[in-house]
């Protein structure tokens, strides 16, 4: 006897994607049906078709084909990966991070805010390192046990929009009164640079230091090493990186070449470690790391990993197998932050640096250590703290228009040569050459080549730095290497040219500066 419909339990998306599709479940289509009566096999010669007419049949409900269930299958798929990874699928995952206790005992926080703040803290951790890696990306040496890296992540509430800002591992701190982990020695508040707060009271000192120093609380705590990083970018298939100069530093190894890169794990680590590429130091490997996070979450949010729960799975279990992080940081916030993701664009990452009052700042015992500039370090905190973003609103259209190129226009000098038959095309070329600083002759000429259709520029290969930084500013122009040339680049100008591009310097960061840039302005073009 059949039970009433109302009382017959109905399945949710996740069981009828795991619903067996065995041939016992559905008919074949053209199996026999038992409620159809079978006609008795004709006698002797057939009528023709006219004469003959079937009677007419009761209609029959039929059961749904095999396929009609593997449609259904693959659509609650669908939709379960649309709604987020689901929960089943993370939460084996707390049990593969390995747990610190950040918070235990803290009193007179700072007020909570609005979003949600990790404190992201790279170690110099290489116990995992294999002795290859060792050699190949110059990692040896014994480990001070410090924060190499220290920044706070801001999740916005409306989980659209992350801003990251860098703590140079030098600044100057003052710790409150703690346990020294290492000795047990009672310590009351005391000058340091916040890198060291780690070796003297792990975790929970760096938490507190940090917070002191920013009236900002924070909400969770994430501590990576050297091998969980390589890991991430290995996992992920690589990061691709973009460099308007040559980068080289003789201490890591990283040796890269102008021009786009694609990194593995051991090269990016190079990458975000290098200090000695240019006079910046510490403030250059900074904007470093964060070129790197933004080229990291372009990758991760355009490689489909946050739309397969398998996938993420696979990810985030490899990653956070070396990894440390607060009791609080489980598999609802790995959702929430999988689900933020899902919609993230490289434009909804912001990064910045905290504002440098004072570079050098001596410190007795301590030495050298950077002083933060206090009312605008207290103005990028308290933005943080009210969930407000940190790009002006109009940066978007600033960004579009201007590209980033190794030398200023203002040393590059520039003959141009109309190669159409269009009258007034060179001094046009010219005057919007001039207007963007490039040092033209202001003689334009017509050149001997007619009839080109693409824009090129001839240059003497000793300049090519100069001629990569012109044609950013002419797109779509072609590149023609003519040796003995010479320092004057030549604007052959074809029928495509539309528009002078504005362009600017890609230099170091200069000591105080904490410009904030988004993550589109930062990635390869």
């Amino acid at each position: 006897m059949c039970l009433p419909c109302s009382r017959i339990p109905t399945p949710s998306f996740a069981e009828v994607s795991l619903l067996p599709t065995s041939p016992r479940s559905v008919a074949p289509p053209h199996a026999p049906d038992p409620a159809r009566p079978r006609r008795p096999p004709h006698q002797g010669r057939p009528q023709p078709s006219r004469t003959r007419r079937p009677p007419a049949r009761p209609p029959v409900r039929r059961k749904k084909p095999r396929w009609a269930m593997r449609v259904v299958t693959t659509l609650s798929v669908v939709v379960l990966a649309s709604a987020g990874i689901g929960h089943a699928v993370v939460t084996s995952l707390d049990e593969d991070i390995t747990r610190v206790d950040p918070f235990k005992d803290m009193k007179n926080r700072p007020a909570a805010g609005h979003g949600m703040n990790i404190l992201l803290v790279g170690t110099d951790g290489r116990d995992r390192i294999t002795e290859r890696e060792r050699r190949k990306y110059r990692l040896g040496g014994a480990p001070c046990h410090c924060t190499d890296t220290i920044m706070i992540v801001h999740i916005a509430a409306d989980k659209e929009r992350a801003s990251v800002v860098s703590l140079p591992r030098d600044s100057y701190a003052e710790t409150p009164a703690h346990t020294d982990q290492t000795t047990g020695a009672q310590h009351g508040a005391h000058p340091i640079k916040l890198n060291a707060a780690y070796a003297e009271g792990g975790p929970q000192l760096t938490v507190r230091t940090v917070e002191n120093m920013t009236h900002l609380k924070i909400d969770h705590y994430l501590e990576v090493d050297f091998t969980s990083f390589m890991k991430t970018v290995d996992v992920l298939g690589g990061v691709d990186i973009c460099t308007t100069r040559p980068l080289k530093d003789a201490y890591t190894g990283l040796d890269l070449t102008a021009g786009p890169h694609e990194l593995n794990g051991g090269q990016a680590l190079q990458y975000v470690r290098s200090r000695h590429v240019d006079g910046a130091s510490d403030l250059g490997r900074m904007q470093r790391q964060q070129r790197f996070l933004a080229a990291l979450i372009s990758r991760a949010t355009s490689s489909g990993v946050l739309l397969n729960p398998m996938r993420f799975r696979d990810v985030t279990r490899a990653v956070l197998g070396s990894v440390r992080a607060d009791k609080g940081f489980g598999t609802d916030e790995l959702l929430d932050l999988g689900r933020a993701m899902r919609n993230f664009s490289p434009s909804s990452s912001e990064f910045t640096t905290v504002p440098i009052g004072q570079m050098g700042f001596a410190v007795k015992g301590i030495g050298s250590t950077l002083k933060w500039d206090g009312p605008k370090a207290a103005h990028l905190f308290r933005s943080l703290r009210d969930d407000e973003p940190l790009a002006p609103p109009h940066q978007a259209a600033v960004r579009d228009a201007v590209a980033r190129v190794e030398v200023a226009p203002q040393q590059i000098h520039v003959q141009v040569e109309n190669a159409t038959s269009t009258e007034g095309l060179g001094r046009r070329v010219d005057g919007a050459l001039a207007a963007s600083g490039f040092r033209t002759t202001g003689r334009p000429t017509a050149a001997r080549e007619t009839g080109l259709k693409h824009t090129v520029i001839a240059y003497d290969p000793r300049w090519d730095r100069s001629a990569r930084s012109l044609a950013a500013a002419l797109p779509g122009s072609e590149l023609r290497a003519v040796a003995g040339q010479g320092p004057v680049l030549k604007v052959l100008a074809g029928a495509d040219f539309k528009e002078v591009r504005r362009v600017r310097v890609d230099a170091p960061p200069q000591p105080g500066s904490s410009a904030v840039v988004t993550g589109d302005e930062v990635l390869c073009r």
